[in-house]
């Protein structure tokens, strides 16, 4: 896959790990529109869910996710009652593209990609996938060969007056003393309020996690709104920069 390319469609039925539970009140924005760090929260729950109901608590228990690409097709909205379908779209030896699906019982989709990286729990470095991991993945692909390739590789601009400092609180960080992921999407909430248009038809939301931001961390944004790129869309980029290094960047944009 590519940024402009669809995700990976759905495999045989029965290979995927599926659960469901209601939007909740604290998950909309005041439109009660699913927000962005809310579908990242559900996507951490359901890996931990499949995580701790399979095997893979057992042989591959460590896992953080570099990439994560969220297709809103069909917006979910208060209340409603979500089902999430996960599977495995590509893998390699230490590294897997796992694919959730969120459908609604009022005809919400959200069509979702995470690229997971398998740590070692002695050196939190990436580590080979046990055997039994493997099959576990293997039963819903066949493409064994997947590699790192970064999407957003647009340098951050310069500093700026319009530059946002984003604080990190204490219930950011999560059990790694890291920043969490659904953090980043609050950021990218914040600047959305500004640009409705990027949320009222179908778009594509991309974020590339290129470093980790610890506690006590000064976070700060810098956005990018091109009201029409070179193929004619709309597009919102954002640079998380601490002390000048990028550390996330995000990329928000009509579906192709």
């Amino acid at each position: 896959m590519s940024l402009d390319q669809p995700l990976a469609p759905l495999p045989q039925e029965g290979t995927g790990f599926a659960t469901a539970w209601p939007v909740r009140v604290g998950d909309v924005d005041p439109y009660q529109r699913l927000r962005l760090d809310a579908v990242s929260r559900y996507l951490s729950d359901i890996a931990w869910d499949e995580l701790n109901q399979t095997a893979l608590h057992l042989t591959d228990p460590t896992w953080i996710v570099r990439r994560t690409v969220i297709d809103v097709i069909r917006p979910i909205v208060w209340p409603d009652h979500v089902h999430l379908e996960r599977w495995c779209s590509a893998m390699s030896t230490r590294w897997t593209n796992m694919r959730t699906r969120i459908t609604s019982e009022r005809g919400g989709l959200i069509e979702t990609e995470g690229f997971w990286i398998n740590l070692s729990e002695s050196s939190n470095l990436p580590a080979r996938i046990s055997d039994d991991g493997l099959a576990y993945l293997a039963r819903s692909t066949d493409e064994h060969r997947l590699r790192w390739r970064p999407y957003l590789t647009d340098p951050a601009p310069r500093e700026s007056d319009t530059d946002l400092p984003f604080p990190v609180r204490a219930t950011d960080i999560d059990q790694y003393n890291h920043v969490n992921s659904a953090c980043y999407w609050q950021a990218v909430e914040q600047f959305l309020v500004d640009y409705p248009k990027l949320v009222a038809g179908p778009h594509r939301a991309v974020i590339e996690y290129v470093a980790p931001v610890l506690a006590r961390e000064h976070i700060t944004v810098r956005a990018r709104h091109e009201p029409g790129d070179r193929t004619g869309q709309m597009v919102l980029r954002l640079w998380f920069v601490v002390g000048g290094v990028t550390t996330t960047v995000v990329r928000i944009m009509p579906l192709p």
